[in-house]
């Protein structure tokens, strides 16, 4: 297990050779340090994420003491009254009721509707990287460019936008594996000023209703059921981690990628056409989720070891997307990958509802780059986050 370290600045580089050993010495590993067990296999990661006998709650079956956990702490209850009413973190019959409520404002046509306006967006970024002589990646293109997306469709106005990014980033923070006092107040002061906004704006909404996301979550209904004001919240406030951070993560991580491996870069600017498994390809060769949590609700049994009620599981999708029982040398980029079934937007009833809008949103950046940007190149080594579970970058300076 010495390979595997999630705090290990080595590790955080490359942790992929670790995976490879975890692998290579079973199934299911107990991790100490963080009282989990570790899943690195596809096969095992995949029926995991459907298997009802884990959960991303356990709060609807049991109690903290019945379950034999700690309460979070008081000071921490702004955070997790926002990320407990959210569908990420529910399970059935909640999560059933308000992915079906969100699903009726959140239509493939809804989706599809939106490409003018992501593609248009992105050219307009790449624009200016270009006319500036490039810059950084990450904060000219890759974070605008869904953040903006999630903004149109949520209907915050261009004024009010500012403070989303950073908001998210200290919200997500809590995600990581024991993050210290200082992010987890960091994380509480975010959920308050975020909820508050977005309070108000619902009930501007309820008073004068529009075209947006917001104004659709307040009229869906069915058989009675209706979003409460703190499901509202919590949805719009998922929608928009969720709707950017795997996105900004996937584009620096995948274009980080395509500078190290010149000759699939090349292939990509003499073929335009491979854009679309290019991106399946790069959120697969470096998953931006490295790792999802699961509590276990009932004894489960992974390759003769049985992992109990109470414990944790941590299904570790960047190995997973590197398991050579299922990918043909996963250590290889390879944008024409055919057979591609990475895990990177989960599987089971948390798949990512956002995922058709993320690929358009990758698809949309990266052909701005490749149509109005073609000598793009790095100017210099970026500088890798100190985080584990959301995978990204510092940033990615670059030159056109």
């Amino acid at each position: 297990m010495a390979a595997f370290d999630p705090w290990d600045p080595a590790f955080l580089a490359d942790p992929y050779p670790a995976y490879a050993e975890l692998r290579a010495r079973g199934r299911v590993h107990y991790y100490e340090p963080t009282n989990q067990w570790l899943v690195p296999h596809h096969a095992d990661v995949s029926a995991l994420l459907r298997d009802r006998r884990l959960g991303r709650t356990y709060q609807h079956r049991f109690t903290h003491e019945d379950f034999g956990r700690t309460a979070p702490p008081p000071e921490h209850e702004p955070f997790h009254t926002l990320n407990d009413h959210g569908m990420l973190d529910l399970e059935p019959p909640d999560h059933t009721r308000i992915r079906r409520l969100v699903s009726k404002a959140f239509t493939p046509r809804t989706v599809e509707g939106l490409k003018p306006y992501v593609e248009g967006l992105a050219g307009d970024l790449v624009s200016a990287l270009v006319e500036a002589g490039g810059g950084d990646l990450l904060t000219d293109v890759a974070e605008p460019l869904p953040v903006a997306v999630i903004a149109q469709m949520l209907g915050i106005p261009e004024a009010d936008r500012a403070p989303l990014r950073p908001w998210s980033a200290d919200i997500c923070g809590m995600y990581e594996l024991d993050p210290p006092q200082e992010v987890a107040a960091r994380a509480v002061r975010a959920s308050v000023e975020f909820s508050d906004y977005l309070r108000d704006l619902i009930a501007e909404r309820r008073k004068e209703p529009g075209q947006d996301l917001i104004s659709g979550l307040i009229a869906a209904h069915d058989e009675g059921d209706r979003l409460t004001e703190q499901e509202m919240i919590s949805t719009c406030v998922l929608l928009l981690n969720a709707g950017h951070e795997a996105t900004v993560n996937a584009t620096v991580n995948g274009w980080w990628a395509l500078f190290r491996h010149p000759d699939q870069l090349a292939a990509l600017r003499a073929d335009h056409s491979l854009v679309p498994s290019a991106v399946e390809e790069l959120m697969r060769y470096d998953t931006p989720l490295q790792l999802f949590e699961r509590w276990v609700l009932d004894d489960i049994e992974v390759a003769g070891t049985t992992i109990p009620r109470g414990t944790e599981v941590a299904l570790l999708f960047g190995s997973a997307n590197h398991d050579p029982e299922v990918f043909s040398d996963p250590g290889h980029l390879d944008l024409t990958r055919a057979d591609n079934p990475h895990i990177s937007f989960s599987a089971g009833i948390h798949y990512c509802i956002g995922a058709p809008l993320a690929r358009i949103e990758l698809a949309a950046s990266m052909t701005a780059l490749l149509e109005r940007a073609p000598t793009l190149a790095l100017a210099a080594e970026p500088q890798r986050k100190p985080n584990f579970v959301i995978r990204g970058l510092e940033g990615l300076p670059v030159t056109v």
